[in-house]
């Protein structure tokens, strides 16, 4: 999951023309939230095979936001991938689209409020001492987030651009200093203590480390502030996505040769836990202090975006009106409630005896509901083309790159479980039944069938 907090810094430079430098740098860092913060714990769980997921990942990740690029150059209207869906499934597309997303982004923000509840765990160790106390510290979290939200976006986009900084230095750091303190032999006996063959060590954590480049299908939004967008958004999707992942692979395989995998498998804050194997404890409660309000800042920016997602569908018919009310501070504060209330019941149905089990049950469920979206908005590139008339030779190439991000995005349905793959199923029938409801709106213009 990622942050949102650098858009306010693509607002800022929007006034004068990003380079290719600059806009590749705020691709990365949306992309470097607090998605990370958990990763190192969990994947342990399987062993340091798991790091060759990130391989995978990578090579999936880079076609899928390479696809984005190139949607983005074609259609640049309001929607992100709901606008691209649109141009090959009308309105029922862009629907689809956008539901499924937009949920992906409240069970994310779940994950995220649990990454917060497992470093503040190092502070108050009563808030992991068992599952019920465990969500009941992320409920209140949850509301407690939503409540600060009521003030309106300003504060929460200076709130959100700071403390985005409290993952991604620490992190950051790690994978560059952090070899100084790497033990072959703790890597080495970390490897695969399951046994695991090789392709089952590269499929192991594909949705894991998917979560951490979710939000990659926001690159292209700054196309019109770019000085040449043409050739600048693609390469900085490119870029960026390439320069997030090799800061992910990096830290994430140094953690493993630091901390014991025994260790990390059971740490509910790991980075802190190797900056206090590496120097001192105190050292490790600084990281955990900085990780606790990264995790909170892109908590508090992740709640007002999806209300501010669920406000643009009801102004565009496509949600209840009720979403689009807002404060005169202009905070949706009735979509924000309501949104609170589906939160809270997803900590609730994702209860788990550990706190990295439900971490891992609700990363799942995000990923299955967001890479349909994926699939759906990619394949809608070769209607895009079309229309487009793009010369052969440019079709063939992206054609066959947005082909490799639909086929890795399959792979990571699958990767997800049976578990996540029935829910993303139950959700998606509910969309429909969603849609049929609203249809009757849309059914005028090009969406309607001619009479015989």
């Amino acid at each position: 999951m990622t942050d949102n907090t650098m858009h306010l810094a693509a607002e800022t430079t929007a006034k004068k023309k990003m380079n290719l430098v600059q806009l590749t740098f705020i691709v990365a860092v949306n992309m470097m939230g607090s998605g990370i913060i958990m990763l190192p714990a969990n994947m342990a769980q399987v062993g340091a095979i798991s790091l060759l997921s990130w391989l995978v990942t990578a090579v999936g990740s880079m076609a899928i936001a390479y696809g984005f690029a190139q949607a983005g150059l074609f259609n640049q209207r309001p929607g992100g991938m709901s606008a691209y869906a649109e141009d090959a499934y009308g309105k029922d597309g862009y629907f689809l689209v956008f539901f499924l997303y937009f949920l992906s982004l409240a069970v994310g923000n779940v994950a995220i409020g649990i990454s917060a509840v497992g470093y503040l765990a190092g502070f108050f160790p009563i808030l992991t001492s068992t599952p019920v106390m465990t969500c009941l510290a992320l409920i209140v979290l949850l509301w407690l987030t939503t409540a600060a939200n009521f003030g309106g976006p300003r504060i929460t986009g200076r709130i959100g651009s700071i403390t985005v900084w409290g993952v991604i230095i620490p992190v950051g750091l790690l994978s560059i200093i952090g070899w100084f303190w790497f033990s072959s032999t703790t890597f080495a006996a970390a490897w695969n203590p399951k046994g695991l063959s090789l392709v089952q060590g590269m499929g192991s954590s594909i949705s894991l480390t998917l979560w951490a480049f979710l939000g990659m299908e926001s690159a292209a939004q700054n196309s019109d502030a770019v000085e040449n967008p043409k050739r600048d958004v693609p390469l900085a999707c490119m870029f960026g996505t390439l320069g997030a992942a090799v800061i992910y692979i990096l830290s994430t395989t140094v953690i493993q040769g630091i901390v014991p995998n025994a260790d990390l498998a059971a740490s509910t804050g790991p980075f802190a836990l190797a900056y206090a194997t590496m120097f001192n404890p105190t050292i490790g409660s600084i990281i955990m202090a900085l990780a606790v309000l990264a995790c909170l800042g892109s908590l508090l920016g992740w709640q007002f975006t999806i209300a501010q997602t669920a406000r643009s569908a009801a102004q565009e018919r496509m949600f209840p009106a009720i979403f689009s009310r807002v404060n005169e501070l202009g905070a949706p504060v009735p979509g924000m409630i309501i949104l609170g209330i589906v939160q809270t019941g997803l900590a609730l149905m994702t209860i788990s005896p550990t706190l990295s089990e439900q971490f891992s049950a609700l990363v799942n469920l995000a990923v299955v509901t967001n890479v349909l979206p994926y699939i759906i908005a990619l394949s809608a590139l070769f209607v895009m083309m079309k229309n487009a008339g793009v010369p052969q030779a440019k079709y063939r190439l992206n054609a066959f790159v947005a082909i490799v991000g639909m086929l890795y995005s399959v792979f990571a349905i699958y990767a997800s479980g049976k578990d996540a793959v029935l829910g993303g199923m139950l959700v998606t029938g509910i969309g429909f039944i969603i849609y049929g409801l609203i249809a009757p709106r849309f059914s005028g213009g090009a969406n309607r069938v001619p009479a015989e």
